[in-house]
């Protein structure tokens, strides 16, 4: 029981840490279709976002506390004097690092400054910094993206690994910056287009009101119905992170269960074995009761001897189980997916379990024993 609950546990833990590399509580909407006309689901007209929209969402929606604009681009080349890479570039404003998780592990982030002064410093991640720079120094040095220099001011940590990998290849760079060289291809005529907007709400409760807000600011601007959910194109960190607690929560109710049905086979394998043990011992019996000793007597000694052996046997699974997950601690087996872990919780269950299990194992026999006649007992002799 404890090590099919310890790897529900895992699982939970591991998804925790990849929504956590995200950032926290983070909300996500793009450009998207919406219908011509109210109540079409056929003719759908293409709408981009603009910084209009993160402008009102900032000042409109009293649930939302940051919202930040986002750039993306894939189809630029950036070139060093050693290597040259594609991957995503993002423009993005300053105060982008307190929604989304960018954690710098040489150098800085982007500032007022950068952003101000449209600069052309990229911050780069570490699959990118790699391949560019082959084991030498990254922060100072400069790279060409698609022929214009820009200077490395920062690179970022390795977040994931595996299919994760695409993550360390986005690069960051000013969204001024971003917008003055690289804006958005095949994006209408606005000269605000962005492509997304990241926003988090003020506390982890507001999240669905900050996404209706959200989606009123949005229908307004682009003139069609916010309770159209077909209407937007969105992820919401939050829900899924609930929605997917749910599902641990069942999994875990299963194992747990599964483990449960299983300690009870185990308690009705005890019985059958105490049950053999008054058979064999019946003329043992007869001959301590023909003694003097007492039903409680023999009771009490079939009772320990049941009891002791579902608590050995249950307390030596316990000691294999912690140390299988302890073994597996410091292994980390893929995305997603953490070690198993022991859930103090499931380890009192099980003792509380094991307790009941080794009353009835010990129990039942015990009274068989009991209730043996010493003339009975002692004709087997």
């Amino acid at each position: 029981m404890l090590l099919l609950v310890g790897v529900g546990e895992g699982f939970r833990s591991g998804n925790r840490k990849q929504f956590d590399s995200l950032g926290e509580n983070v909300m996500f909407v793009w450009s998207s279709r919406a219908p011509v006309m109210e109540g079409s689901f056929t003719a759908l007209r293409q709408y981009y976002l603009t910084l209009r929209d993160v402008r009102d969402i900032l000042n409109e929606c009293h649930s939302v506390g940051k919202a930040a604009p986002v750039i993306l681009r894939n189809d630029i080349q950036a070139v060093s004097d050693f290597y040259q890479a594609n991957g995503q570039i993002m423009g993005t404003l300053p105060m982008f690092n307190q929604i989304r998780n960018m954690p710098i592990n040489q150098g800085r982030w982007i500032d007022a400054m950068d952003e101000q002064e449209s600069r052309t410093v990229i911050v780069i991640g570490d699959e990118t910094r790699r391949t560019l720079f082959l084991g030498r120094p990254a922060v100072g040095s400069t790279i060409l993206l698609n022929g214009i220099r820009f200077t490395v001011i920062g690179t970022l940590q390795r977040m994931g690994h595996g299919d994760n990998n695409t993550q360390n290849l986005k690069s960051v760079v000013p969204f001024s910056t971003m917008h003055k060289y690289f804006p958005p291809i095949n994006a209408g005529n606005d000269p605000d287009v962005i492509s997304v907007i990241d926003y988090q709400p003020k506390s982890r409760a507001l999240h669905e009101k900050a996404r209706q807000e959200v989606h009123e600011v949005i229908g307004r601007n682009h003139g069609f119905d916010p309770n159209n959910p077909d209407a937007f194109d969105e992820w919401d960190t939050v829900q899924t992170v609930d929605q997917i607690g749910k599902i641990f929560d069942a999994m875990n109710t299963f194992l747990g269960s599964v483990g449960l049905v299983t300690l009870g086979l185990g308690a009705i394998g005890i019985i059958n074995i105490m049950l053999v043990a008054v058979a064999d011992r019946t003329p043992e019996i007869g001959l301590r009761k023909a003694l003097g000793a007492t039903n409680a007597n023999i009771m009490f000694q079939f009772f320990v001897e049941g009891a002791f052996l579902t608590l050995l046997s249950g307390g030596l699974g316990i000691a294999a189980a912690a140390g299988v997950m302890s073994a597996l601690a410091g292994v980390q087996l893929s995305d997603g997916f953490d070690p198993p872990k022991l859930v103090a919780s499931t380890a009192a269950l099980a003792v509380v379990s094991l307790a009941i299990a080794g009353v009835v194992a010990g129990l039942y026999p015990a009274r068989r024993a009991a209730v043996l006649q010493p003339v009975e007992a002692l004709r087997k002799e």
